[in-house]
């Protein structure tokens, strides 16, 4: 089968489409023929290398796959040969995933498989990114990268808590009307005088705050938590993981960090859960998420330049 290597860091030039062997499930997974693809942007973050997460060569790109089940590992049950499924695969772009049954999402055979991508891991990250802050009711949400794949669902189930304002950041004009267009307010990224700009519309700072960005964007953002409030960290695509000084949070401020894995390790219950209510939301129409543009595997280059660039509204697909 087809699958996506790099043997060096670097550029988006380093992926390379080659033939690799076919996995083969193990007990608790499901072989998956793959129908589409959704790309994660820490990845190209990963494969330009010199982070605090470096993986060994030759690197693999995670993402969240659709496709049908083609195989059980052994004793494996609660799925069945033919289903189709979502789940999070850390070897997703390629032709063929193994995926743990565990947290996978079923899929509606009717469902379009480039939304469908975003059941298994972003939207329920994003949910539980916004249970963890504690939004209080009447509160205001600043929303770090709100356009991008987590964002702009973050956005959207923002509203559900009832806040009286929501404000997502951005660093392109297009970007920005996005954020408009979701219902909330945009605040441009590359103005070094941004948190001034958060600040008019939250003169007393902001209730709960989402940064995966990191090292400055994440200390300005704490900043603007009022006390009382909490910020989430849940990645660093700066390539600067936070530093926190203590002294940082004497404002009566928490600091809360979030994972997929770690919310899947404490409370698999609990996961499982966010699982089906996203996938609620989504077939109710609450939850609309957004497909930037989608490409054939052997364009993943395109893909990681668009990620590079950060001009994705939404996510971007790939196909075998």
């Amino acid at each position: 089968m087809r699958a996506v290597r790099y043997h060096e860091y670097g550029g988006p030039e380093v992926l390379r489409l080659e033939e690799v062997a076919v996995p083969e499930p193990a007990t608790g997974q499901v072989l998956v023929e793959v129908e589409a693809i959704g790309s994660n942007a820490i990845d190209a973050v990963l494969r330009r290398g010199n982070t605090p997460w470096d993986r060994p060569l030759p690197g693999r790109l995670t993402g969240d796959v659709v496709g049908h089940v083609t195989a059980l590992g052994p004793d494996t049950s609660g799925v069945a040969v033919g289903d189709r499924v979502a789940g999070l695969s850390e070897d997703a772009f390629a032709e063929y995933v193994v995926l743990d049954t565990d947290f996978i999402a079923p899929v509606p055979d009717h469902a379009d498989a480039g939304e469908a991508t975003m059941m298994s891991m972003t939207a329920p990250l994003a949910l539980r990114l916004l249970e963890a802050g504690r939004i209080p009711a009447g509160g205001t949400v600043l929303i770090q990268s709100a356009a991008g794949t987590i964002g702009h669902l973050a956005v959207q189930l923002a509203r559900s808590f009832d806040p009286a304002m929501i404000i997502g950041t951005a660093s392109s004009a297009a970007r920005l009307d996005f954020i408009r267009s979701l219902g909330a307010e945009a605040v441009d990224l590359t103005d070094p005088e941004w948190p001034a700009q958060v600040r008019k519309f939250a003169p007393e700072g902001v209730s709960t705050a989402l940064d995966a960005v990191g090292g400055t964007v994440f200390d300005q953002s704490l900043d603007l938590v009022k006390p009382l409030g909490t910020m989430i960290t849940y990645g660093g695509i700066s390539g600067a993981l936070p530093t926190i000084p203590a002294s940082s949070l004497f404002g009566l401020r928490s600091v809360t960090g979030v994972s997929v894995m770690g919310w899947r390790l404490a409370s698999p219950d609990g996961a499982r859960e966010d699982v089906a209510e996203v996938i609620r939301r989504w077939q109710s129409g609450d939850l609309r998420p957004m497909v930037h543009a989608t490409h054939p595997l052997a364009d993943v280059v395109r893909i990681h330049e668009t990620l590079d660039a950060r001009t994705n509204l939404g996510r971007l697909i790939a196909t075998p």
